[in-house]
């Protein structure tokens, strides 16, 4: 058992503990997600401006394209390297230096003197992006108690929504400015917003799963209590240390390193299930709608003003749409949520490219309904869990790693969609849509085949949920005594797994048999068995 350290002293930065500091921390970091949110509406909102077209010459589809989705190439790069960052120089501080690169790209774009000099200040944007959007989700993972942790999460993808509310209604009212302001000050704002989430990082508490991981354990201890009410002596505080401290040592002493290789060896189907997330968050066709809604919107009838127009009314709405999950998360589970999503989306995009192959006067309207249920199915299904699952099942010494791959699978299909988007909408036109739905069918098939549920799990025993031989090792060695207390042991998240191993229904039915205690049956099929 692991010795509890005595705890550091309180930060002199901290005025806060338990919930309101668990709450302030996740509002703030949330400043990191509202950034590439911002980011998404901002060039949506004004690159079909006259005076940005005129600026660059009335560009292509494939150089608007290039200008939209070049982002995350940089984005793609530095979320890569996220992980190694993360885990050398932690959480907060690569938080910081996202934040800081993020406001030097941001200063590039709005003083830009031309296309190449844009596309520059978009790639600097994108390294800020991909250290921001990797570590974000990876530091209110490690803040979270289990029982809260998807609804923080989703709390995040909230703000990062509201990011992209915000630029595009900016996008709208700058649009009345008769001159290049008129696209500059929307890339000026998110300047403003990066220099405000540094500052802000620099007094933010470390993870203190990463400050035990580092053998800082005093200091860990004490970002623990602090969480937990201030108090070094909380029994709930010091049972946490020990299981992140336990857990620490029992991935150092099995000597089997912490790199890539070993990550993909080891925990291979996490990996997988990981990135799919993320990949198929982006080819559910979201980002037709992000980068390019106002051009969606003209396609079916909206011209100029009226488009951007109708694109902040749906802004709104996938806002709205976003706050239900704060509540069903970490009730219904991240399975139940991703497979309605995804039904609801595939039908919305499929009627949009009946309504624009048959283009009738109802058109427009019908399109702008449809294009609203989607992003309202998104927002509450396939745009927060991706961000959540990956960090939650990935163990800590693969944290940073696992989760900068998922990220970085994101940010390549995100780069794919965005850049792919303007000809397609030329070459294939109204199909692009239902092919997009299409993948929303086979993101449905995935999750309902393949994704186990976490809801409630804490991150320390994600193992259980993956893994049978340890429930094989503890049915076997269960006596008719253990039973009640092994039942205990297991956490009511394991319930609504998949399939026919690893769930808390399969060891309570087990253990059922070899105790004939019926009641232990009938809890086991409550619980997913």
């Amino acid at each position: 058992m692991a010795d509890v350290p005595q705890a550091a002293p309180p930060s002199k930065y901290l005025k806060l503990t338990g919930q309101p500091l668990l709450y302030a921390i996740s509002i703030f970091a949330s400043l990191g997600v509202f950034l590439f949110g911002y980011d998404q509406g901002v060039m949506s909102g004004i690159i079909t401006q006259p005076h940005f077209r005129n600026y660059f010459h009335t560009p292509t589809a494939f150089q608007t394209g290039t200008m939209v989705a070049v982002l995350e190439v940089g984005a793609f790069i530095t979320s890569l390297a996220a992980g190694r960052v993360g885990d050398l120089i932690g959480r907060k501080g690569t938080l910081f230096i996202g934040a800081i690169v993020f406001t030097v790209g941001g200063a590039v774009q709005t003083g830009t003197t031309g296309y190449y000099v844009m596309i520059v200040g978009r790639i600097i944007s994108g390294f800020g992006v991909g250290l921001l959007s990797t570590i974000v989700p990876i530091y209110q993972s490690e803040i979270s108690p289990p029982d809260h942790r998807g609804a923080l999460a989703c709390m995040e993808f909230t703000g990062n929504i509201i990011g992209y509310s915000v630029s595009v209604w900016v996008g709208y009212f700058c649009s009345f400015i008769d001159s290049d302001l008129s696209w500059r000050i929307p890339l000026l704002l998110q300047c403003v917003i990066g220099a405000i989430l540094a500052v802000g990082s620099l007094v933010m508490p470390e993870s203190p799963r990463w400050l035990v991981d580092t053998d800082k354990d005093s200091q860990g201890m004490r970002v623990l209590a602090d969480l937990h009410g201030g108090d070094p002596e909380d029994e709930i505080a010091i049972a946490e240390y020990k299981e992140i401290r336990e857990k620490v040592d029992e991935e150092r002493n099995s000597g089997e390193g912490r790199g890539y290789g070993v990550m993909w060896k080891k925990y291979r189907r996490r990996v997988i299930l990981a990135c799919s997330s993320q990949a198929f968050a982006q080819l559910n066709g979201i980002n037709v709608i992000s980068y390019y809604a106002p051009r969606v919107f003209e396609e079916a009838g909206w011209i100029g003003r009226e488009a951007i127009l109708m694109t902040g009314i749906n802004s709104i709405i996938y806002v709205l749409s976003t706050l239900p999950p704060w509540v069903l998360v970490d009730r219904w589970g991240r399975r139940a949520i991703l497979l309605s999503g995804a039904v609801i989306m595939a039908l919305a995009l499929g009627a949009t490219g009946w309504w624009m192959y048959i283009d009738v006067p109802a058109t427009p309207n019908a399109v702008v309904i449809c294009v609203i249920i989607f992003n309202a199915a998104f927002g509450y299904s396939w745009g927060p869990i991706p961000w959540l699952y990956p960090p939650e099942i990935m163990p800590l010494t693969f944290r940073a790693k696992g989760v900068s791959l998922s990220t970085a699978s994101n940010w390549f299909f995100n780069f794919v969609v965005g850049e792919a988007t303007p000809i397609l909408q030329e070459v294939i036109e109204w199909r692009l849509y239902p092919m997009h739905g299409f993948f929303c069918v086979c993101s449905f098939v995935l999750v309902y085949f393949m994704y186990p549920e976490t809801k409630g799990v804490p991150l320390e025993e994600m193992d259980a949920v993956f893994g049978e031989e340890e429930y094989e090792e503890i049915m076997d060695n269960a006596s008719e005594s253990d039973t009640e207390s092994l039942l205990t042991r297991v956490p009511a998240g394991y319930g609504a797994i998949y399939g026919p191993g690893s769930s808390r229904g399969l060891l309570t039915r087990t253990l059922s048999a070899k105790s004939g205690v019926q009641q232990l049956h009938s809890n086991g099929q409550q619980h997913g068995g």
